[in-house]
C-alpha cells in the first residue's frame, strides 16, 4: 500500500474531526451556553434589636433602658462564582474572636461554602451589643455570667439571621451590571489624633468634643468620600453597598439602643430608593470620629446622619455602570497572624480576671485581652479577604483600623474602585501605623493589642490582595 494513501486517510480523519468540533461548538453557542455565566445574588436582612436590660458595648456602659432605633443584620450572597461568598454587616459594636468563628461556621454550613469565603463586619455603634464568645467563656468560668451580652439574645439572632440567609438563596436575582459612585461627605469626619510640635499626640478629639482647640484644629488625615457600590439587573437596581470611614457614634452610654448616625443615614437613603436593600459597612475609621463637628448634644445625631445621607445620595447619583458576569468575580483570602503587643502579660491579665474585688469593667477588659493573647499565641489567624467585581474591589479588614491603610489600598489600584470594610474581627483592638505607636494617644497607648510591626504585615497582605499580580 502506498504511504501516500495512509497520509490521505490521516488527513481525512483530522478534517472530519475538525468539522465535527466546529459543528458542536456552533451548536453550543446557538443554544445560548457561553463561558460567561450570569452572576446571581441573594440578599437578606433580620431585626437584631436586643431586649431591654441587655448589656451594651461588651458590658462597659449602661445596659439597654429603651429602644431609640432598631438594629439590623444585613447581608448579601454571591452565587455562580465558585462556592458562595457571604458578606454580613451587623449593627453591633463588635463580633470578635469566638463570635467570628461561630458566625462564619454557621453561615458556611447553611450555605454550602467555606469559612474563608464569609466576611462578618460590625458598624461599631456603641449603644449596641458587643459579642466575644470565647472571652465570654473566660468570664463565665470566673463567675461573671451574662455581664458581656445576653446569650439567649445572641443565639436567637444567629439562628434567625442564618435562617434568613439560607431562605434567600431559594429566590436568587440575576446581576448584569455593577455600579460605582462616590461623593464627599461634608462636616462629619475628622482625625482623632491632633499632634503637638514635638510630633506626639497633644489632643485626642474622639467622637465628640467641647474643647475649643480640638474644634479649631484641621480635619487632619481622613477619607472624606463615601463610596456606593451597586448591583443591577439591567436597569433595575437590586442592592447597594456603602462604605465610609468613621467612628459612628454621636453620643452614647445613656442606655438608649441606637443604630446611630450611620444606621440613620442608611435608612434615609433607603427611603429614596424603595425596594433596594442598602447594606452599610464601616471603613477604616479607627482614628476617625466626628469630634470637630459634634459636641455630643443629642440633636447633632440627626444632623450628622443627614450629612452622610446627602453624601450617599450624591454618590448614588454619580453611579457609573459596567457589565458584570460570574467570570468577573474573584475572591482571595489571606490568613494572617498579627504581631502581639509586648504589654500583654498573661499572668497579670489572669490575676485581674480572677480577682473578685476588681472592677467588673476591668475584669471584662482583662478577659478580652487574655482571650486574644491566648488565641494569637496558639497560632489562630485572622482572614483578610478581597472581593473583586470587575474593576471594583472590596477589602475586608480586622480591628479598629487606622484610615492610612484604606488610603494606601486605594493607591495600590488607582484605576479601580477600591472600598474597604474594617471592624471585622476586632480581637486585635485598634490597629495603628508603625509611627502611631511612638506618638502616644489613646488608640495605640491603651487599647491596641498589636505591635508596631503590624503595619509591615498588613501592607504586604494588601499588596498581595489589591495590586494587579495575577
Amino acid at each position: 500500500m502506498s504511504p501516500f494513501r495512509n497520509c490521505s486517510l490521516s488527513l481525512l480523519k483530522r478534517s472530519v474531526f475538525l468539522l465535527c468540533t466546529l459543528i458542536v461548538s456552533d451548536s453550543i453557542h446557538a443554544a445560548g451556553t457561553t463561558p460567561k455565566q450570569p452572576l446571581q445574588i441573594a440578599t437578606f436582612e433580620c431585626d437584631i434589636t436586643p431586649p431591654i436590660g441587655s448589656p451594651l458595648c461588651y458590658g462597659h456602659i449602661t445596659p439597654a433602658k429603651k429602644i431609640v432605633d432598631p438594629l439590623s443584620a444585613r447581608g448579601i450572597i454571591f452565587l455562580n462564582s465558585g462556592k458562595p461568598i457571604v458578606l454580613l454587616a451587623l449593627d453591633w459594636v463588635g463580633a470578635n474572636n469566638g463570635a467570628q468563628d461561630v458566625w462564619k461556621q454557621r453561615l458556611a454550613e447553611a450555605l454550602g461554602t467555606t469559612v474563608d469565603r464569609c466576611a462578618v463586619h460590625c458598624l461599631h455603634q456603641h449603644d449596641t451589643p458587643g459579642v466575644d464568645i470565647s472571652a465570654n467563656a473566660l468570664l463565665e468560668q470566673n463567675g461573671l455570667k451574662g455581664v458581656m451580652y445576653d446569650a439567649a439574645y445572641v443565639e436567637d439572632v444567629m439562628q434567625r439571621t442564618v435562617a434568613a440567609a439560607k431562605q434567600s438563596v431559594t429566590h436568587p436575582q440575576t446581576v448584569t451590571h455593577v455600579g460605582t459612585g462616590k461623593a464627599k461627605v461634608a462636616q462629619f469626619a475628622s482625625n482623632r489624633r491632633i499632634l503637638g510640635t514635638d510630633g506626639k499626640v497633644k489632643i485626642v478629639r474622639f467622637s465628640s468634643s467641647r474643647n475649643p482647640a480640638a474644634i479649631a484644629a484641621p480635619e487632619g488625615t481622613i477619607d472624606a468620600d463615601v463610596r456606593v457600590l451597586s448591583l443591577w439587573d439591567k436597569d433595575k437596581p437590586l442592592v447597594m453597598l456603602s462604605y465610609y470611614a468613621t467612628h459612628p457614634q454621636s453620643y452614647y452610654g445613656k442606655g438608649g439602643v441606637s443604630c446611630d448616625t450611620v444606621g440613620l443615614a442608611r435608612a434615609l437613603h433607603e427611603k429614596q430608593t424603595p425596594g433596594v436593600l442598602h447594606i452599610h459597612f464601616n471603613g477604616a475609621g479607627g482614628n476617625i470620629g466626628a469630634g470637630k463637628y459634634n459636641n455630643g448634644d443629642p440633636e447633632n445625631r440627626p444632623l450628622l446622619a443627614q450629612r452622610l445621607a446627602d453624601g450617599m445620595k450624591r454618590a448614588w447619583e454619580s453611579t457609573e455602570k459596567s457589565p458584570l458576569s460570574a467570570a468577573d468575580v474573584d475572591w482571595k483570602a489571606r490568613p494572617v497572624l498579627l504581631p502581639l503587643r509586648d504589654t500583654l502579660d498573661e499572668a497579670t491579665l489572669t490575676g485581674i480576671l480572677e480577682n473578685p474585688k476588681a472592677k467588673q469593667t476591668e475584669r471584662i477588659r482583662a478577659a478580652r485581652d487574655l482571650n486574644y493573647l491566648q488565641r494569637t499565641k496558639a497560632g489562630t489567624t485572622i482572614d483578610i479577604t478581597r472581593l473583586k467585581l470587575g474593576t471594583a474591589q472590596i477589602i475586608h479588614m480586622p480591628g479598629e483600623l487606622f484610615v492610612e491603610y484604606q488610603l494606601a489600598a486605594q493607591k495600590m489600584a488607582p484605576d479601580e474602585f477600591v472600598c474597604m470594610a474594617a471592624y471585622g474581627d476586632q480581637g486585635p483592638g485598634y490597629i495603628g501605623t508603625t509611627i502611631a505607636y511612638s506618638q502616644g494617644g489613646y488608640e495605640t497607648s491603651r487599647v491596641s493589642r498589636t505591635a508596631p510591626e503590624v503595619e509591615e504585615t498588613l501592607m504586604q497582605t494588601l499588596k498581595e490582595l489589591v495590586s494587579k499580580q495575577d
